[in-house]
């Protein structure tokens, strides 16, 4: 099974994000039920091995703290780009919860994760998208902003590949 952490979103800012959709051909958009702010990506790992990673993160503990999306962006920066995201703003104690959560997975055998942590949430995969439009929508929603909401957990997810896209569980 493929898991990642994340953080799920209040309804109010799902659907704020959901009405920001659209207008890059060929980009598949995220359904506004997935959306969430990435924490970890872990990847595939067994049964057991989903079990010690459970019991691993069980432990960190999380002061509330309040975020707000912030403009938009894709990655990778450079090149052709492949995932567009919105931002986040307060994003200081995400950081800290982040670096909570690798230290925990890591005492649990995980390696880090290898690249630096960006906050975000994916709103689409590009695939073939035209960079132009990709470029055009990036400079539209510069400015896209939400109210801050809390943030009092985290949840580990799995991600379902299927035919038509992934479907994620907690």
């Amino acid at each position: 099974m493929r898991l990642f952490l994340g953080i799920d979103l209040p309804s109010a800012i799902d659907d704020h994000l959901a009405l920001v959709g659209g207008g890059i051909p060929r980009a598949r958009w995220e359904d506004r039920d997935k959306l969430h702010v990435t924490l970890r990506f872990i990847g595939e790992v067994d049964g057991g091995t989903k079990r010690q990673l459970e019991q691993a993160i069980e432990g960190v503990r999380l002061a509330p703290f309040t975020l707000s999306i912030a403009g938009v962006g894709c990655f990778p920066p450079r090149g052709k780009p492949r995932i567009l995201w919105a931002g986040i703003d307060g994003a200081g104690p995400l950081h800290e919860l982040h670096a909570k959560l690798e230290r925990a997975l890591a005492g649990a055998g995980l390696p880090p994760e290898g690249r630096r942590y960006t906050p975000h949430v994916t709103l689409a995969r590009l695939g073939d998208a035209p960079p132009r439009k990709v470029a055009e929508f990036i400079t539209h929603h510069a400015l896209l902003r939400t109210a801050p909401f809390l943030v009092d957990s985290f949840q580990l997810y799995s991600s379902v590949l299927s035919p038509r896209g992934s479907k994620y569980r907690i």
